[in-house]
């Protein structure tokens, strides 16, 4: 058996003054670790969003009615709060959960050797984003589920998911300068998808915001817009997307860009599609709840979908002795 070493107070008080550097300085986790815990925060900033639209779509929104207790006079939910208290209370607590994921992410990108700052400064770019969506999910409490909070709620998770997906393929990188695989129009293409992808998400929001789940079983402020009339621009800027995906493959075949691009492309088309079904079915079936819930994770995936497609027109080599080497990615499985 391997002697543990004894801890000093020397140890105690550099683990208290930078914990950080006190774990990096003796332990140096495997890249697929790196990799396994930034895929960890990924999964839990998506897990939150579709938590987060279960208590909506329960009408839990007020289920604890104050922030940061749940109640005036208690800091958890009550049995005489019933189902919906459990649900708003619950969620709450799964918070905690995405802070531990985004807190090993952090822990293994700083104890990686060599030491990546970049990759580091993403870590804790989520752990800042965790941070101030959870006071905003607070103020959402307080003022009534107040339709435009909940709007900039949903699209800061949107931010922390991007963060978190540029994370997960940063770990699989080195620190090289970028390398595009593309030209420089197909480039402008991508960024025309990004683009619409941006505006799709926004008026997702706007959708949610005007259409009949309000959150919460009490009168709830609603956007005053006609959420169907709305419902049909979303559609309208879906079928773009769906069209600039379509469009951007059929380039890259044209030009006969390398297997990743291609790839990347072909599963957002293939997620938009599934995404399309759900969208088509729960309008013409009035919302129902289980479908909007689905609708909103395959947001997620489009929306991580799109940013994987970016993030592969280009390629970021290792730097060994100041010269670029093989990627680390090269190593790893190419499916993110």
């Amino acid at each position: 058996m391997v002697p543990v070493p004894n801890v000093t107070r020397a140890d105690v008080v550099a683990a208290a003054r930078n914990p950080l550097a006190f774990i990096a300085a003796r332990w140096t986790p495997d890249p697929r670790t790196v990799r396994r815990a930034a895929l960890a925060a990924l999964v839990m900033s998506v897990v939150i969003v579709v938590t987060g639209g279960a208590v909506r779509l329960t009408g839990s929104g007020l289920g604890c009615p104050t922030w940061p207790k749940c109640t005036d006079d208690s800091l958890t939910t009550t049995s005489a709060m019933g189902f919906h208290g459990a649900i708003e209370f619950g969620n709450r607590m799964l918070t905690y959960v995405l802070c531990a994921a985004v807190g090993w992410a952090i822990i293994a990108a700083r104890s990686e050797k060599p030491y990546r700052r970049a990759l580091t400064r993403l870590g804790w770019a989520q752990f800042w984003i965790v941070m101030s969506n959870a006071v905003l999910g607070g103020i959402v409490v307080l003022v009534g589920l107040n339709p435009y909070t909940v709007a900039a709620h949903f699209l800061l998770s949107s931010a922390l998911i991007a963060v978190a997906t540029l994370m997960l393929r940063r770990s699989g990188e080195g620190d090289a300068e970028p390398k595009p695989l593309v030209g420089k129009a197909v480039q402008q293409l991508v960024w025309f998808l990004v683009t619409a992808s941006v505006l799709l998400i926004a008026v997702g929001t706007v959708v949610t915001g005007a259409g009949p789940h309000a959150g919460d079983s009490k009168e709830v402020d609603r956007i005053p817009i006609d959420w169907e009339t709305v419902a049909k621009l979303h559609a309208v800027l879906a079928w773009i997307v769906v069209t600039l995906t379509f469009a951007l493959w059929f380039v890259l075949k044209a030009v006969d860009a390398p297997k990743g691009p291609l790839d990347r492309t072909r599963d957002l088309f293939l997620i938009l599609l599934s995404q399309g079904v759900i969208g088509y079915v729960q309008y013409f079936t009035n919302l129902p709840e289980a479908l909007v819930a689905l609708h909103m994770l395959g947001s997620c995936l489009v929306w991580i979908g799109v940013l994987r497609v970016l993030l592969s027109l280009r390629e970021r080599p290792e730097v060994v002795a100041g010269l670029p080497g093989p990627s680390v990615e090269q190593s790893l499985p190419t499916r993110a």
